[in-house]
């Protein structure tokens, strides 16, 4: 029996059994009684203007980006959040983040390390408890040599102690660098410089450097080739494996079903199904018929198609 703490509740659950909107993978489990991360009805709109009416006409209009969406992250485990490109997705990564847009409405609640967050708490934890891996390599700064963008800025109240934080920082930088099969002299390289895998691997490194707990990785395999990809997310895995969390967001069901935990299964802003990967092994043991459908269009299997309204959606040949 485990004691789950979650939103000020203790929870006590058998390991494996579906409590909390979602189901445990094998390796699951609750350090100090509570999820690294927890996200309960959290839903995020925008107000704007209706872009189908005359540009010089349009009425407000609130457009609802994330509804009702439940997920969580154990430690030690890497969670998959699997859904179409264009659904939402990055849209979790930046509220996760506590990157809110000046016209976003957000409710719910987000908990890190047993810990209820705002959007002011989420930003401090930026760097300092949660790191992002962004979507594009587009992110690195063109006008900074790689090697001074993992390290970052030093810090201190003093020179003597940012000079002390700069040492400890190149020491830390180069120590990721080998882990990661990038001789010293790849630090002097600009981005433009890399290869497409380089670069993926420097943002990893710019998430690390600061030894987080939790990683978020927002889509970070498009444009790498089959065995790059397999490569990259083989580093969230050792990660986790190292006792972090991972929340991998991303459309490439294959591949995320090589590394997870657990799938969350994400549509139309909300997540339908959160379940140990084992699920995935036959279709019968989904609970959600998106779910069932997304198992039937997996390679291997009998590419069915499936309807598109609501949550009735039939396997159908």
């Amino acid at each position: 029996m485990d004691a789950l703490q979650t939103g000020g509740h203790a929870v006590a659950h058998v390991t494996g059994e579906l409590h909390h909107h979602h189901s445990h993978a094998g390796s699951s489990h609750h350090a100090d009684g509570h999820h690294l991360l927890a996200v309960e009805h959290l839903s995020v709109a925008f107000d704007g203007y209706d872009p189908t009416a005359p540009y010089f006409s349009g009425a407000r209009c609130r457009s609802e980006v994330l509804h009702d969406l439940t997920l969580s992250v154990h430690e030690g485990e890497l969670l998959a959040v699997v859904g179409a490109s264009g659904s939402g997705k990055t849209v979790l990564a930046d509220a996760l983040m506590g990157q809110y847009e000046t016209n976003a409405e957000v409710t719910g609640s987000i908990w890190f390390d047993g810990i209820a967050q705002d959007a002011a708490s989420l930003a401090r934890l930026r760097g300092h408890g949660v790191s992002l891996v962004p979507q594009g390599v587009d992110n690195l700064d063109p006008l900074m040599r790689v090697g001074e963008q993992v390290r970052g800025v030093p810090r201190g109240s003093s020179r003597a102690e940012r000079r002390a934080d700069a040492a400890r920082r190149l020491v830390r930088q180069r120590e990721l660098f080998a882990s990661y099969g990038l001789g010293e002299q790849v630090e002097r390289l600009y981005p433009y410089q890399l290869s497409g895998g380089m670069a993926r691997r420097v943002l990893l490194m710019c998430a690390l450097m600061e030894e987080p707990c939790l990683i978020i990785a927002d889509e970070p395999t498009p444009g790498l080739d089959l065995d790059l990809a397999a490569h990259a997310l083989d580093d969230l895995r050792a990660f986790a494996d190292a006792g972090g969390g991972v929340l991998l967001i991303t459309h490439d069901i294959e591949l995320a079903l090589r590394v997870a935990d657990r799938v969350a299964v994400f549509r139309d802003g909300t997540v339908v199904e959160e379940t140990g990967v084992e699920s995935f092994s036959a279709p019968e043991l989904l609970r959600h018929p998106f779910s069932r459908a997304l198992w039937h269009a997996l390679p291997g299997h009998d590419f069915a198609t499936f309807g598109t309204v609501g949550d009735d959606a039939e396997v159908t040949r």
